[in-house]
């Protein structure tokens, strides 16, 4: 006589209970293999192309006031900046760009922002800004410095910008990464201002740093 073996509902429960799980488990490793190799593969191309730095350099400064009322600041300059993408095959967006000057550690102006553009592979734009302090409280020794660079006949600002951008890599683009820059301008220094502005265009080679 053969045995009869009769698997109770609730065993059978259990097993498709299992089973059901067990394809749970299967597509999460399938889809956790997927999205990581498609993590892995824009690493390998992000390595592979490791997008250099933007390049920046001053092309010409005009300074049309910079003259202190009691403890103030008053400040009127335009400057030129030549902008270019050194990647073959990345390009850049630029979402934020904030400029402003300083003078001796202190900033003279208020920031100025520059219109977001988005950049080629090699390619080259000029950045234009108008930037002015009014009214701004600056330390007494400011006019000390000032005085004595008017006498030594030289007067040296640093330009700066500071912002977001974003890599572009075919249709793929990053987050967004801060970076900044730092322009040295040289203005001869004569007691015209303001009858003529104070002009440097000896163009120089700004620092950029991510």
């Amino acid at each position: 006589m053969s045995k009869i073996t009769i698997t109770s509902p609730k065993h059978c429960a259990a097993k498709e209970g299992l089973k059901i799980k067990s394809n749970y488990k299967k597509l999460y490793f399938t889809l956790s293999a997927f999205f990581t190799s498609i993590l892995l593969l824009i690493l390998l191309i992000w390595l592979i192309l490791h997008p250099a730095k933007p390049q920046f350099s001053l092309k010409e400064v005009d300074i049309y006031q910079l003259s202190l009322s009691g403890p103030n600041l008053n400040s009127s300059i335009q400057l030129t900046l030549f902008s270019k993408n050194p990647n073959q095959k990345v390009g850049i967006y630029y979402d934020e760009i904030q400029v402003y000057a300083t003078y001796k550690g202190q900033q003279i102006t208020g920031d100025t922002p520059v219109p977001p553009f988005y950049q080629g592979q090699e390619e080259s734009n000029l950045i234009t800004a108008s930037l002015v302090g009014n009214i701004l409280p600056v330390p007494p020794s400011l006019g000390f410095e000032l005085g004595r660079d008017q006498t030594v006949g030289r007067l040296v600002l640093n330009l700066k910008a500071n912002g977001k951008l974003r890599w572009k890599v075919g249709t793929w683009v990053s987050g967004r990464y801060r970076f900044n820059v730092n322009c040295v301008a040289i203005n001869a220094f004569v007691p015209s201002i303001p009858a003529a502005p104070l002009t440097s265009n000896r163009g120089s080679q700004c620092s950029t740093t991510l």
